[in-house]
Formats: C-alpha cells, structure tokens, sequence
C-alpha cells in the first residue's frame, strides 16, 4: 500500500495533477484526496483548479461536469465504468418531450444529469442549493429532472410548483421509514440528518435534510454527540476521521452506492500512468451545458 500510494504521489506531480474526491469513495482513496466534498463543492473547486490534470474520484457525470468546465484540461476517471443509475433515467428524447408538455417552464437539472441533458435544461443543481436555485427563479413552476423526491422537497422549501421526472437513487431508495424509526430507538438521543434523494416518508422523518457537504458542516458546528445519517454509507469515513469525539450510526448499512466504491489506488496509479480513461464532451453540447452549469454557479447561497 505504501508503495502504491507514493507511485501515485509522483505521477501525480509528474502530470501536474489534482485529486477531486466525492464523499462516498472508499476510505484509501479519500486519503489522497486534494479536495473532497459533495457535489457542488467538486464543480466549484474543478473550475478553479490551475491543475493540467484533474482525476475525478466519483462517478461519469462529474468527471463530465469537471471537462465541460475545463474544457483545456485532461479530465480522468479511473474506472469509466462508475456510472449513476439516475443519471441515465432520462435522455434527451424524453426530455424534449416532456419540456413539450410544460411550454414555457424553465428546466432545472439536478448535476446527476448526462452532459446532452444539461445542454437540453436552462439551469443546474445539486442537493446543496436546489432550494436556493429554484428561489432564484422568476417563474412559479419549474421542470426538475431527473431525481423526483430532490425536485418535489426542494420546490416545497423554495414555495415553486415542480413538474418533476420520476427519476430517482436506488441506493436512497432503500433506505426506509422504519430504518429511522428503528435507529431512533436503539440512539434515542441522536440527531437525524438525511439526504434529499430519500423518499418523502424518509425525509418527513429527519432532524435535517441536507446534503452531504451540510451533513459535514451540520456535525461540525452542532452540539450533539451522536448522529443517525441517512445517507450512503461511505461518508461515515470522513465524518468519523474528522469528528472523532462523535459517534454515528447508518440509517442502512446496506445503502452503498456500488458505483462510487468501483475506484481504487490501483485504478487511479494506472490511468495516470498510462493517461487513460480520459473524459470528453462534444464541443457543441459542452459550450450549452456549460451555460447550464454556469449559471448554477452564478447563484449565490443564502446559506
């Protein structure tokens, strides 16, 4: 391992490279992380980045939203087969079609979105600031795809008609009412914080519905000792490594994402070795997702 890791340190400043590391990835891999966070936070620190080389340590989608940023960088994901199920829930097709039944409506694309759905869509989210995007709007109604249970709890806090696509995470989705009620029991006094993805049944049972990024901020800055987290599993790493006088518990150890545990130290040392699994964007869809993703970034958190 310690072989490995520092193959990877050095072909790491050979390629002048940086390491952008979602949340939920196996714990050796958030080790070498330069940034590691959530979804908004990744999009914001791949624009900024003055790296030749960006290694996306998440799924096809934000390696795809980190090209489309930087379009004169080389984007890598180590294993181009970490996709997101959700993701792929709707193409342009069907979302030509269903912009058809609600003329007019802006459309709001969660980033869990292929690049040609977010050329197709007039603004991006994540779970982070879906609230504060929809706020931003001057319409009452929105379109929201692809993640149904995101779009329907976020336009009731931001008070907006949503028109959402039935799209949802699997890997939330199993996470159950009776799961909450089951860990509220056995930690009577821990908080509860869930992810948006969840179904509304989960959600209703939450201290907090926030992201993964809040889920971090939330557990640093409060008072309470133990936490319930409604949420893939992975995130427990970082949260006990960066919080160790605190105790958490998942809601479902059975929620994990198999996508977000396909990349490895292995994986990341040989494609940058080799400068394989390389992310692109077709120039014309990249320059209309890109004024998607933009705009996203444009809109300043109340928060």
């Amino acid at each position: 391992m310690e072989y490995l890791i520092e193959r990877i340190q050095k072909l790491k400043e050979k390629r002048r490279a940086v390491f952008l590391v979602h949340n939920y990835q196996i714990p050796e891999v958030q080790e070498i992380a330069d940034f590691i966070g959530d979804s908004l936070g990744l999009s914001e620190e791949a624009r900024k980045t003055r790296a030749e080389v960006i290694v996306f340590c998440g799924v096809h989608f934000m390696a795809e939203t980190a090209a489309i940023l930087n379009p004169e960088k080389t984007v890598i994901l180590p294993d181009l087969e970490a996709g997101c199920p959700m993701a792929n829930m709707i193409s342009v097709s069907e979302l030509v079609e269903f912009k058809s039944r609600y003329p007019g409506l802006p459309v709001v694309c969660y980033v869990n979105t292929t690049a040609a759905v977010k050329a197709e869509s007039d603004i991006a989210c994540t779970s982070a600031n879906a609230v504060e995007i929809l706020k931003s709007l001057p319409e009452a109604e929105a379109i929201f795809v692809p993640d149904q249970y995101l779009g329907h709890h976020a336009g009731k806090i931001a008070g907006k008609r949503i028109q959402a696509w039935n799209g949802y995470c699997p890997t939330h989705v199993l996470i159950q009412p009776e799961d909450i009620d089951k860990a509220r029991r056995e930690h009577p006094g821990a908080e509860v914080l869930v992810h948006p993805e969840c179904t509304p049944a989960v959600t209703g049972r939450a201290d907090q519905v926030l992201s993964t990024g809040g889920m971090v901020k939330r557990v640093r800055e409060s008072s309470p000792s133990e936490f319930i987290l409604g949420t893939e599993v992975g995130i427990l790493y970082r949260l006990r490594k960066e919080n160790p006088g605190k105790l958490f518990f998942p809601a479902n150890e059975k929620a994990v994402c198999p996508n977000m545990k396909k990349i490895n130290l292995e994986k990341i040392a040989w494609s940058l070795e080799e400068m394989k699994n390389v992310v692109k964007v077709d120039p014309g869809i990249r320059e209309r997702a890109y004024r998607t993703i933009d705009r996203m970034l444009k809109v300043k958190s109340e928060k």
